[in-house]
């Protein structure tokens, strides 16, 4: 499967802007179907520490058959994992604990409790839980209702705070063509309703049709999908431009193991071109602040 940013430029349908309460107010999801089941959540957050060191770190939420967890990285190669927890596993349930380890030349010590956490559908815990990492002795990523109270308890009130923010983040989803999940799109914005369909001729239309909606607000619709696979269209979002984009050309063309894909990209105003290549922007004009991936299998 070809990357989606290289595909942009050769299959773009469509590129526009249209505020997202212009569109149809009807819901895309019918009472009757069930989305699809998210097995994996990763979230990718950029720290920068008092020293001006900056770090990445991931944590991946996951759900199998197997299994529920977490892991984290810390670095930017993904053999960098450096901490991996089963909590659902007949053999280690380990929900509460603490480690340290070394990377990307820095002490990093993991707190985590997940003994009360609060799950819904998905992986991902949404309450009653904490997850915190501290990277030479500052406090690098706080996760969890439960974070703020465990660090004012186990830590000196004048340990300092690095800044950190969540720039990036991939859900998995396996099932059918519905797909629901929500997203914050900047810090000082709310947490938004999303929710992809592909309807079919088991609908009774004559070819299938992808809809996008955002708080029960359709912002996208898509005809005749077998050809109009890959595409892009800007939306506005909390007075942001955001490019949303998609590539379904695997469930056409390789049924039996393809995914698609859809991006919620933010940009300033200022960005003239859908895609900045890295390599031609001057990092003090890079403008990008968060990137949402959806993965969507399909089943048969």
């Amino acid at each position: 499967m070809r990357d989606i940013a290289s595909c942009l430029g050769e299959y773009a349908v469509k590129v526009s802007d249209s505020a997202c309460s212009a569109p149809s107010t009807q819901g895309c999801r019918p009472p009757s179907v069930i989305p699809s089941i998210q097995n994996a959540v990763t979230c990718l957050y950029k720290t920068k520490l008092s020293t001006e060191k900056q770090l990445l770190i991931s944590v991946t939420w996951f759900k199998n058959v197997t299994g529920q967890g977490l892991s984290i990285n810390v670095g930017d190669e993904p053999s960098s994992s450096t901490l991996k927890l089963n909590t659902n596993s007949r053999f280690f349930r380990k929900k509460k604990g603490n480690r340290t380890f070394e990377t990307c030349n820095s002490k990093v010590e993991a707190f985590w409790d997940l003994s009360t956490a609060k799950y819904e559908s998905g992986p991902e815990p949404i309450n009653g839980f904490y997850v915190v990492a501290v990277v030479d002795s500052e406090v690098g990523l706080l996760l969890g209702d439960l974070s703020e109270e465990v660090v004012a308890k186990k830590f000196k009130s004048g340990v300092p705070h690095a800044q950190f923010s969540l720039v990036c983040r991939r859900e998995h989803f396996t099932g059918n063509t519905l797909y629901s999940t929500k997203a914050q799109f900047c810090n000082t914005g709310m947490a938004h309703d999303i929710l992809i369909r592909c309807s079919g001729e088991d609908e009774g239309l004559k070819y299938p049709v992808l809809s996008v909606c955002i708080d029960k607000k359709k912002v996208i619709r898509v005809k005749r999908l077998q050809w109009n696979f890959r595409g892009n269209q800007t939306i506005f979002v909390d007075g942001l431009l955001v490019d949303l984009m998609w590539d379904v050309h695997d469930w056409f063309f390789n049924p039996a193991s393809g995914y698609a894909v859809f991006m919620f990209r933010t940009r300033s105003g200022l960005d003239s071109r859908l895609w900045l290549e890295e390599k031609l922007v001057p990092k003090e004009q890079e403008k990008v602040q968060f990137s949402l991936f959806i993965y969507a299998c399909k089943n048969p």
